[in-house]
C-alpha cells in the first residue's frame, strides 16, 4: 500500500533495508539444516572463542588474502569491506568493541552471502554464548537484504530475548513474502512476551493485515494502536486506511481520514486509491482537487490514480488537464504516469493521441508496450498490436496474455489459439488467466471439438479444479448450445465460493439460446436455495431476462431481492434495471430508477435513449442525447445507433437533425460510422420519403454495404410503396446471403407472389435439405405469473378450446367494426378458406384473445411477439380494441404497439410490418404491389375497413354515429374520385394506405 511504502528509510531502523529490496527470500528445508548445523560455515559458540584479542587476531588470520572467488575483481583490487576485514589496522588488534563495530560496519555494506557469512562466522568466534541483541539484528537484517528468510529466522530463534526491534524486522519480512500467517504469530508471540510495538512494528503487522484482507485483526490493531498512542503517527495512520480501503470499507477509511490530525501526501494516495478502487470516481476527482487546494504535491502514486478516476467519469479534455498538471509539476519523463497516461487515452482518446505519447517517452518498460499494445486492441488495430509485441525488447507472461485477450477481443478466435499453441510449444508460464482467454476464444468460434480439446488440456496441466477457469468452460458449453455438459459441470461443482458464477452462466446460456423461461427457472431455483449467494452479476441478468420477457411483476419482486441484497447502487444493476422497466412499457418507472442511481456510465444513458426509442417517443430520446452533450458524457458507437433511430420516432421532420449528428460521429467524437449507422441513416431518410439520398448514402458508403443496410431501405419502401427501390434491395439481400434462412423465405414469397408456385416449393424444399430453419413466429403474455406462449395454429394449451371459441366471437365483433381479413399476407398455394384459417389463428391472435379473457375487465392486455407483427394482426389488434374498449399493448421487436379503444397511440406506426408471421418484413414489398393493383371495387371494399381507422388514430369516437354516416358518405365520395383518377395519393400517418391527406 501507498501508506507503508511512504515512510521514510531513515526512520526505519532494521526493517528499513527491506522495504528497499524485492528480492525473494530462499527459504528452503536445506538452507535451514546448513544453518542449524552451523559447522562447516559458522564456528560454534564457545566460551573460548574470545577468551582472548589474539583469538580473534588468529582467526582473522585464517583468511587468505587472496579474493574470495564469488567476488568479481578486476586487477585483483580488493573492495572496501574486504580490506577492513581482512587487514585490520594494529590499532584495532586486541580492541574487540572496535572489531565488532568494524564488522556492523561491514554487515551494513555487506552485498554477497559469503562475505556476510565470513563475518558472522568471525562474530560466532568473538561473542559469548548469548549473542549480543545489537549484532543478531544486524545480522537478520543483513540475510534478509540477501534474501535468506531461514538463515535471519535462525538467528532470532538463538537470541534469549529478542528486542522489539528483532520482531518488528522478521514481522515485516513475513508479510512482505506473503507469509502473512507466520507474521500473525510473531506478533502474538511478541505480545505474550510483553515487548511492546513501536509504530514500525504496527506498520509491519497491518501490512500483513492488508495482504490477507483480514479485516478482523486489522480492527483488534487500531484497537491497540488506539490504547498505545501510535494511532497520532501518520505512518501507523496510513496503514490502517489501508486495511480499510483493502477490505472495501471505504467508509471507515474516509473517517478515519478526517480524524486524522497531520497528513501526508500518503495519506491523499492512499484515500483516493481506495475510491477508485470503490468505483466513486466523482469523489476521486474531488478529493485529488482538495489535495492540490490543500498545498500538497502530488506525486505519481496521485496522478496514476486520478487518471483512473478521470478515465471512467471525466471527458478528454478533463484527462488533459491532468496530463498538463503532470508535466508543470515535472513527471513528463515518470514512466508510471506516463503508463497511466497510455491507458488514459486509450480509453477516452485516439490512437494518435496514445502512439505520440508512447514515442515521447524516454524510458519505456514492458507496463509501456503492454499497454501500448493493448491500446491498439482498444482501437480493433490487431496488425498494429502484433507489430508493438514483435517490437518489445522483453516479454513476460502479462505481454502474452494481453495479446491473446486482445486477439480474443476482437474476435480473432483462431489466431489467439494459433498463439495459445505457440506459448506451449515455448515452454512459456501459464497462468489462470492464460487459459481463460483461451477458453472464451474457443467459446467464440463455438467449435464443439475444439471446445473439447482445450478442456482436456486444462484437466492436464493440473488446472481443472481452478474455480474460475471451470466457470469459463461452463460458460464456454453453454455458448456452444451444449446445455447438457454445463449442467454435468454444474452438479459437480466443488468451488462453494463461486457457485453462484456457475448458476449465473447456465442462466446466461439459457437466456442467449433463446429459452428465458428455462433461464427464470433457474433463477428461482437459486434463489431456492439458502447457501447459493446472488451476486450482482446474478441478479442483472435475470433483470434483464425479464425485460426480455416483458415480466414486469417478476422484475419488481427482483428488484426488492436487489434492495434487500444492498446491491442498489451497483451500476450493472442499476442500468439493467432501467432497460427492464423500459422493455416492459413502464418508461415512468424507468426514469425514476435512472435518477435514483448514484453513478451514471454511457451504458446508462445508451439504456435510457434505447428505452425512449423502444416507446416510440424520438423526442424524449433527443432530448436525453442534448443532456448528455451538456454533461459532458461521451457518447459510443451504440448511442450513435440509437440516437439516429430516434429521428424517425420524431413529431416533425428531423432528416436535417439527423445528418449533423451522423456527420458529427467522425468530426466531434472521432467514431467511424459502421454498418449499423448507415443501416439507421437509410431507416430514417426512408422513414421520412428521401429515398433518393438513401440511395446515394449507400452508394458513397466507405465499405461494402451488408445486408442490414438493404434491410432498412426495404422496409422503408413497403412504408412508402417504392416498388423498384424495393426490388433492388430484396435483390441484394438475396445475394449477400444466400444461405441466410430468412433470404430463402424471401425469394419463396417473391415467387409465390408471382404465381410461380412450383418455384416457391422447390426453394423450401431445398431448405429442409439444407437443415436451415426461420425462427418460428411466438407470443406469449404473462397471466398469474405464468408465461402462456403461442405458436400459430398453436393448440398446445390447456385452455385451447375456450382460446379458440373467444377468438372467434372477437374476429365476429371485430368485422362489426370495420375489419377486413387481408389474405395478401398468404403466400402459399392454397384455396382461400385456408387463407382465412391461416391469418385468423395468428400467435399474436391467439395470445390477445387469451389475455381479453383472462384479465380483469379494465386491465391492459400486454403481448410480447419475437418477430415484427403483421400487417394483418396490426389491424386485428386495432379493431379487438374498439370493439371490447380495452387497451391492448403489444411489443415486437421494432418496439411498442399499443392501441387504446378507438386511438391508436402511434400514429406513426405505419400499421403493421407488411407480412405474415412466417416471413415477417420480408414480404413488405409483395403486398405493395399487390395494393396497387387492387381494382376500383377492391378499394371501395378496402377503403370501409381502413379508413375508419385513420380517423380513429385522429382521435375520432367509433361509436358517434354522425362521424360513421359521415365516412359512409366519404366512401362513396372516394369510390367515384378513384374511378377518374390513375391512383390514390398516399397519407404518411396511415402506412401508405391510401386515403385523402386533407383528413
Amino acid at each position: 500500500m501507498a501508506a507503508v511504502n511512504a515512510i521514510p528509510c531513515c526512520f526505519l531502523p532494521f526493517s528499513s533495508l527491506l522495504s528497499q529490496t524485492n528480492l525473494r527470500y530462499y527459504d528452503s528445508p536445506s538452507l535451514s539444516t546448513t544453518f542449524r548445523s552451523s559447522k562447516p560455515n559458522f564456528p560454534s559458540f564457545s566460551s573460548t572463542s574470545s577468551s582472548s584479542p589474539s583469538s580473534s587476531s588468529s582467526l582473522l588470520a585464517q583468511f587468505p588474502p587472496k579474493p574470495l572467488p564469488s567476488f568479481p575483481l578486476q586487477n585483483q583490487q580488493r573492495s572496501h569491506h574486504q580490506t577492513l576485514l581482512l587487514h585490520p589496522s594494529n590499532d584495532a588488534d586486541g580492541d574487540a568493541d572496535q572489531l565488532f563495530d568494524r564488522c556492523l560496519h561491514l554487515l551494513r555494506l555487506c552485498n554477497e552471502i559469503r562475505i556476510g557469512k565470513s563475518i558472522h562466522a568471525v562474530l560466532a568466534k568473538a561473542q559469548d554464548q548469548d549473542m549480543d541483541t545489537r549484532l543478531a539484528n544486524s545480522l537478520i537484517v543483513m540475510y534478509l537484504r540477501l534474501g535468506y528468510l531461514a538463515y535471519a529466522r535462525t538467528i532470532f530463534d538463538l537470541l534469549s530475548s529478542p528486542d522489539v526491534a528483532s520482531y518488528t524486522t522478521l514481522i515485516s519480512a513475513y508479510a512482505k513474502c506473503s507469509r502473512e500467517s507466520e507474521a500473525v504469530r510473531l506478533f502474538f508471540r511478541m505480545r505474550l512476551e510483553d515487548v511492546q510495538p513501536n509504530e514500525f512494528t504496527f506498520v509491519a503487522i497491518l501490512t500483513a493485515c492488508i495482504r490477507s484482507c483480514d479485516l478482523q485483526l486489522g480492527s483488534q490493531v487500531h484497537s491497540l494502536a488506539i490504547k498505545t498512542d501510535h494511532v497520532s503517527c501518520v505512518f501507523v495512520s496510513n496503514a490502517l486506511m489501508g486495511v480499510y480501503v483493502k477490505c472495501g470499507r471505504i467508509n471507515d477509511a474516509l473517517q478515519m481520514f478526517d480524524e486524522m490530525p497531520v497528513r501526508d501526501v500518503a495519506s491523499w494516495n492512499t484515500v483516493i486509491s481506495g475510491l477508485v478502487q470503490g468505483l466513486r470516481f466523482h469523489q476521486a476527482v474531488e478529493m485529488f482537487r482538495d489535495m492540490q487546494m490543500g498545498g500538497f504535491r502530488a506525486d505519481q502514486f496521485s496522478l496514476s490514480s486520478v487518471l483512473a478516476a478521470v478515465v471512467e467519469v471525466c471527458g478528454y479534455a478533463q484527462g488533459k488537464e491532468v496530463h498538463a498538471h503532470a508535466l508543470r509539476i515535472g513527471f513528463a519523463s515518470n514512466v508510471s504516469v506516463n503508463n497511466a497516461l497510455i491507458g488514459f487515452y486509450t480509453k477516452r482518446g485516439s490512437v494518435e493521441d496514445a502512439v505520440g505519447l508512447f514515442e515521447r517517452m524516454p524510458v519505456r518498460d514492458v507496463i509501456s508496450w503492454t499497454g501500448m499494445l493493448t491500446g491498439f486492441m482498444e482501437f480493433g488495430l490487431v496488425e498494429s498490436a502484433e507489430e508493438v509485441f514483435d517490437q518489445m525488447p522483453e516479454r513476460n507472461c502479462i505481454a502474452y496474455n494481453a495479446l491473446l485477450a486482445g486477439l480474443c477481443q476482437n474476435g480473432e478466435g483462431w489466431r489467439a489459439l494459433e498463439l495459445f499453441r505457440k506459448m506451449v510449444e515455448d515452454c512459456m508460464e501459464l497462468s489462470d488467466f492464460t487459459l481463460t482467454s483461451v477458453v472464451n476464444s474457443c467459446a467464440m468460434l463455438s467449435k464443439v471439438d475444439v471446445c473439447v480439446q482445450i478442456h482436456g488440456f486444462v484437466v492436464k496441466v493440473g488446472f481443472g479444479s481452478n474455480a474460475w477457469i471451470e466457470a469459463a468452460l461452463l460458460d464456454m458449453y453453454t455458448k456452444c448450445g451444449r446445455m447438457d455438459d454445463a449442467h454435468k459441470m454444474l452438479d459437480r461443482w466443488m468451488h462453494d465460493q463461486s457457485r453462484s458464477i456457475a448458476w449465473t452462466s447456465l442462466i446466461h446460456g439459457y437466456a442467449r439460446i433463446g429459452q428465458p423461461e428455462e433461464a427464470l427457472s433457474l433463477f428461482c431455483k437459486l434463489h431456492a436455495e439458502e447457501d447459493v449467494i446472488m451476486d450482482e452479476v446474478a441478479l442483472a441478468t435475470v433483470i434483464g431476462i425479464c425485460g426480455t420477457l416483458g415480466f414486469e411483476n417478476k422484475g419488481k419482486q427482483i428488484h426488492t431481492c436487489v434492495i434487500k441484497s444492498g446491491f442498489i447502487s451497483d451500476l450493472g444493476v442499476g442500468n439493467a434495471m432501467v432497460s427492464m422497466y423500459s422493455k416492459c412499457g413502464n418508461m415512468k418507472d424507468a426514469v425514476k430508477i435512472f435518477n435514483l442511481m448514484p453513478g451514471h456510465d454511457v451504458v446508462s444513458w445508451n439504456t435510457l435513449i434505447a428505452g425512449y426509442l423502444l416507446d416510440r417517443q424520438g423526442d424524449m430520446a433527443l432530448s436525453v442525447w442534448t443532456t448528455m452533450e451538456k454533461k459532458g458524457i461521451l457518447p459510443d458507437g451504440i448511442t450513435f445507433v440509437s440516437i439516429l433511430s430516434s429521428c424517425r420516432h420524431t413529431k416533425s421532420n428531423s432528416v436535417d437533425s439527423c445528418r449533423r449528428l451522423f456527420l458529427s460521429m467522425r468530426s466531434c467524437y472521432s467514431i467511424e460510422p459502421t454498418a449499423e449507422h448507415y443501416a439507421a441513416m437509410v431507416d430514417v431518410l426512408g422513414s421520412w420519403n428521401c429515398f433518393e439520398e438513401a440511395e446515394k448514402l449507400i452508394e458513397d458508403m466507405p465499405f461494402k454495404p451488408n445486408a442490414s443496410v438493404w434491410r432498412a431501405l426495404l422496409d422503408s419502401c413497403r412504408l412508402r410503396s417504392k416498388i423498384s427501390v424495393g426490388k433492388r434491395a430484396a435483390q441484394r439481400i438475396l445475394a449477400l446471403e444466400p444461405q441466410d434462412p430468412s433470404s430463402y423465405i424471401l425469394a419463396s414469397n417473391l415467387y409465390s407472389a408471382s404465381g410461380r408456385w412450383h418455384c416457391s416449393e422447390r426453394l423450401r424444399q431445398e431448405m429442409r435439405e439444407k437443415g436451415l430453419h426461420k425462427n418460428p413466429a411466438r407470443s406469449w403474455i404473462i397471466h398469474q405469473n405464468a408465461i402462456h406462449s403461442f405458436y400459430a395454429r398453436d393448440k398446445s394449451h390447456p385452455q385451447t378450446k375456450d382460446i379458440y371459441r373467444g377468438l372467434e366471437i372477437l374476429i365476429v365483433e371485430c368485422m362489426k367494426v370495420g375489419y377486413v381479413l387481408d389474405t395478401s399476407f398468404v403466400l402459399h398455394e392454397v384455396e382461400e378458406y385456408q387463407k382465412k384459417d391461416f391469418l385468423f389463428y395468428h400467435s399474436a391472435k391467439l395470445a390477445a384473445a387469451y389475455g381479453l379473457l383472462m384479465t380483469v375487465p379494465g386491465k391492459p392486455v400486454r403481448v410480447v411477439k419475437n418477430i415484427h407483427l403483421c400487417g394483418d394482426c396490426h389491424t386485428f389488434l386495432k379493431c379487438a380494441s374498439v370493439a371490447t374498449g380495452r387497451e391492448i399493448s403489444l411489443r415486437d421487436t421494432t418496439g411498442f404497439h399499443c392501441f387504446r379503444s378507438n386511438i391508436h397511440t402511434y400514429a406513426r406506426d405505419y400499421g403493421g410490418f407488411g407480412g405474415s408471421e412466417d416471413h415477417s418484413w420480408m414480404v413488405s414489398l409483395l403486398h405493395l404491389q399487390t395494393m396497387q393493383e387492387t381494382t376500383t371495387d377492391g378499394w371501395h371494399h378496402a377503403l370501409q375497413g381502413k379508413i375508419v381507422y385513420s380517423l380513429g388514430d385522429h382521435y375520432y369516437f367509433r361509436k358517434d354515429l354522425k362521424i360513421l354516416n359521415l365516412v359512409t358518405g366519404m366512401i362513396h365520395l372516394f369510390a367515384s374520385w378513384s374511378e377518374s383518377c390513375c391512383s390514390l395519393p398516399t397519407c404518411s400517418a396511415t402506412g401508405g394506405f391510401p386515403m385523402s391527406c386533407s383528413l
